[in-house]
């Protein structure tokens, strides 16, 4: 009998030391915060990055204006083909381990785009580093949804409002230190940011396992098999996403030449970018603190699109004089529809890995549509040599973006129950 009881008895004492030896909540949550926030860091500054000096790389690499439109397209076009993949990938290997691999893809195009000199280096770092983003963009959301369920509107708060800081400070200081170490380094030396989360993301692997090891919960939740794809809430919320990235890359892109077609000058011009770039920290902030307030997720998102159709309205038939306030209502539109939507990715599902699916979806979707903001907008301008035909479509598409709005935040979970 002694032989029988005793691997029962060593079994029990091994089950015991590793519940004694599992990480707190709230080492946990700090882990995974301090983690987001480094992955967060690393997801749009370089493309950020490339914008702010993409004269000096054009005659440093003599290229044409056309392959500097290509290196602007192959991002957006690469985070909807990382968003469509990822999932079933996460799932098969592990959210951490996906992230870590990706984080070291997204560093070594950081390195490859400013060291292989050259058309083609430049461009394979480019999709390097787009794709990782690809899959960061849709693998955060399940994360925090797997390792911090407590606390999703507060960490995809800091994850967003920590990916537009971040941003704003590569593009303030990336010509300045082109100036003085030049541009090789400028872009490059931002891989160390890439190696500190992979470090941190490590530590995170090591101390709290692989997510496609912690068994799903047996509690009568409904199927982890809902098909997101057939889901009307989650095409409702690609179009929402995908209608605010129209509205935010086509104003990224042309925002100051626009308002130079308007009348303002150059150095006016310049400031209408910075003003919509920066209302991100204030519009980020306030709806983590209302949604974790309590305050209507409905409200706030047919808010911030209806503050998109008001500043694309007034930038394009209202007095210039107040540019200033167009472009914030549009940075503050824009920003706070991207984090909401992050923040719905968990907040109607289930599961992380219903987080995961819908996030790639809508991610996927949305990025498609957004590839048709600026090139469409560039275009007509072009053809027409105007602005007024694409600033009319842009207002009409923010008008459908209110009513999208309405149906995308409806308090219902993914299979159209009641979300409480």
């Amino acid at each position: 009998m002694s032989s029988t009881t005793q691997p029962e008895s060593s079994k029990s004492s091994s089950s015991a030391q590793i519940t004694r030896s599992a990480p707190s909540p709230r080492f946990t949550f700090w882990l995974v915060l301090i983690a987001i926030i480094l992955l967060s860091a690393n997801m749009r500054s370089p493309i950020v990055a490339l914008g702010s000096i993409a004269p000096v790389v054009q005659e440093a690499l003599h290229i044409h204006e056309a392959q500097i439109g290509w290196l602007g397209a192959v991002p957006m076009l690469m985070f909807a083909v990382g968003a469509f993949i990822s999932p079933p990938i996460g799932k098969r290997f592990g959210l951490e381990n996906t992230l870590i691999v990706m984080l070291v893809m997204l560093t070594v195009g950081i390195i490859v785009r400013s060291w292989w000199v050259g058309w083609t280096g430049f461009l394979v770092g480019t999709v390097l580093l787009s794709f990782a983003i690809g899959f960061a963009n849709t693998l955060a959301a399940p994360i925090i949804k797997q390792r911090t369920p407590n606390h999703i509107a507060l960490i995809t708060g800091l994850f967003s409002l920590t990916m537009t800081t971040v941003a704003g400070l590569v593009a303030g200081v990336i010509y300045p230190l082109t100036t003085k170490v030049g541009w090789q380094w400028a872009l490059g030396g931002w891989a160390s940011l890439g190696v500190l989360a992979i470090a941190v993301w490590i530590v995170l692997r090591i101390m709290l396992g692989s997510s496609h090891r912690i068994p799903q919960s047996m509690d009568t939740t409904p199927d982890d098999n809902i098909s997101i794809w057939r889901s009307p809430l989650a095409w409702q919320l690609a179009v929402f996403m995908g209608l605010q990235s129209v509205m935010f890359y086509t104003t990224a892109s042309f925002l100051p030449s626009i308002w130079l077609s308007k009348g303002l000058s150059q150095v006016q011009a310049g400031h209408m970018a910075s003003v919509f770039q920066f209302m991100a920290p204030l519009a980020i902030l306030s709806l983590t603190w209302l949604i974790q307030r309590g305050k209507s997720i409905q409200m706030v998102a047919i808010t911030a699109a209806a503050l998109n159709a008001i500043g694309s309205f007034g930038m394009a038939y209202l007095t210039p004089s107040v540019a200033w306030l167009w472009s914030a209502l549009m940075g503050l539109g824009t920003s706070g529809i991207f984090t909401l939507s992050i923040m719905l990715f968990s907040l109607r599902t289930y599961t992380p890995q219903q987080a995961s699916q819908l996030s790639g979806m809508v991610q996927t979707i949305g990025y498609m549509i957004a590839i048709f903001g600026p090139l469409g907008a560039g275009w007509l301008h072009e053809i027409t040599g105007s602005w007024d035909l694409s600033l009319l479509l842009l207002f009409l598409l923010m008008v459908v973006n209110v009513v999208f709005s309405y149906f995308a935040s409806r308090p219902m979970m993914i299979d159209g129950r009641p979300s409480y």
